[in-house]
């Protein structure tokens, strides 16, 4: 018996009431051909490509989710940069090293010579202060046009010229100063040295105190007596190893005998203290100097005198010289002042020299802070502002790191080398601040400015670049 049925579908099929007859098993399906095979591992691959693609997205998105976290705190975008760039540092911990060592020894090269100069620098200036600012000093011979000063023949300055000198307006008083080498004896004690023949002016001159006794007087001037300041060299050399106090005892110079009237204080600087005072009219009397001076010092009535008794010098000796005009004076005429802005130009010349090498290792030291890293950044979806963030956080680490180092290490380079020339040691504010200032720019220059170039490039070009 038939009826009829409405399938699933919906379609009206006949379907029989009588039962159905048994159902066969079906056959058993041949084994699947090559090709069959094939297209299954197809399938199968296509599929794990697929997932692993899902997975990567997946991991992208929660990347991208982290950078954006920074959308909703100012706070946590710092502090992701910051995390980053300790992170990158120290994934890169040679290159990292590398380059903190490379701003160690720039800004230590800096600022050790910075101190070394400006020690330099003061000690000039304290012992050319010490010459006083209204002297002015003459001395036989011409200076050429690369300031080597060339010795005549014979000596062109005489006693002579120290009285007319005496004439000149705006100079208060003023010393002739002959010198000559000789061998200082006291006791058991010899010393080699320098004996120079002066008035009593030339103290007054020169401000030169005294650390014990007097200068000898006008009389002993005046009466070529046989009396002696020694300098501080001296007296440490000849009378330190019997523990004897040098005033009033006797030295032999050359076999001459003289009382020492008093010990100069210390000086410094160019063996100033190696030296032994005699009578200008002794010196004559007993080394032979006759008529002719090595040098005469005058000093001025004032700082502005100076420049003013410079010309009535010039035309006094001219005169006493009988040279036509046109003719290279046989003198030179040189005062305070201009050793002074002499010394100052060859400590700047020398800091110019000496920071310009110590810029090649600040140089190498920055080349070593930029990165090519920025385009995997960039392909996983960063920002813009979030590299430059990193990046100028790194950089600043790095360098603000060697530069504190270098700051430390200048200090001590510069304190060995001070101390070694035996300066004083000077720092101000401009040697503490400067590496930091230096630091700084290099992580600027070095950092930021290549990290913002490269974020405007597309993702795909910075891959390539960084490979």
């Amino acid at each position: 018996m038939n009826r009829i049925t409405r399938s699933r579908a919906g379609r009206l099929v006949k379907a029989s009431l009588s039962p159905s007859p048994e159902v066969s098993p079906s056959p058993v399906a041949p084994p699947p051909s090559s090709s069959s095979s094939a297209t299954a591992v197809q399938v199968t691959t296509q599929s794990s490509v697929q997932a692993e693609r899902e997975m990567r997205q997946s991991a992208l998105q929660d990347l991208l989710q982290q950078l954006r976290v920074h959308k909703k705190s100012p706070f946590s975008s710092a502090a992701a940069s910051l995390t980053s760039a300790f992170e990158a540092i120290w994934a890169n911990r040679t290159r990292s090293l590398l380059t903190m060592l490379g701003i160690f020894i720039g800004v230590a090269a800096v600022i050790a010579a910075l101190t070394l100069t400006q020690s330099a620098g003061a000690y000039f200036t304290n012992l050319i202060a010490g010459l006083g600012a209204n002297t002015i000093f003459v001395q036989p011979g011409t200076l050429s046009g690369r300031g080597v000063s060339t010795k005549q023949t014979t000596q062109s300055l005489t006693v002579a010229d120290v009285q007319a000198l005496r004439k000149v307006s705006h100079i208060t008083i003023l010393s002739p100063s002959v010198s000559a080498g000789v061998q200082a004896v006291y006791g058991n004690q010899n010393w080699k040295t320098r004996v120079q023949g002066v008035t009593g002016d030339y103290q007054t001159i020169l401000d030169w105190e005294m650390a014990q006794g007097l200068w000898f007087s006008t009389s002993d001037s005046d009466g070529a007596r046989s009396v002696a300041v020694i300098g501080d060299t001296v007296a440490h050399n000849l009378f330190d190893p019997s523990h004897t106090n040098p005033v009033g005892q006797t030295i032999r110079l050359n076999n001459q005998l003289y009382r020492v009237v008093g010990v100069a204080a210390p000086k410094g600087g160019f063996n100033q203290d190696d030296i032994i005072f005699i009578p200008f009219k002794t010196a004559q009397a007993r080394f032979g100097f006759t008529n002719s001076v090595n040098a005469i010092v005058l000093q001025a009535d004032s700082s502005d005198g100076v420049n003013l008794a410079v010309p009535g010098i010039t035309a006094a000796l001219e005169r006493m010289h009988h040279l036509p005009k046109g003719t290279p004076d046989d003198f030179t005429i040189t005062t305070s002042q201009q050793i002074l802005q002499q010394a100052q130009q060859g400590t700047q010349v020398f800091s110019i020299l000496l920071v310009s090498i110590a810029a090649i290792s600040l140089t190498v030291g920055g080349i070593g802070i930029m990165t090519r890293e920025i385009g995997i950044r960039m392909s996983i979806g960063a920002r813009k502002s979030d590299i430059r963030n990193q990046f100028l956080i790194e950089s600043l680490v790095l360098c603000l790191v060697g530069g504190s180092l270098g700051l430390l290490g200048g200090l001590l380079g510069g304190y060995g080398m001070t101390v070694g020339f035996g300066f004083p040691m000077v720092v101000n504010a401009t040697t503490v601040i400067m590496p930091f200032i230096v630091s700084s720019l290099i992580a600027i220059i070095f950092g930021l400015y290549p990290a913002s170039r490269a974020a405007r490039l597309d993702p795909v070009i910075a891959l390539r670049r960084s490979k």
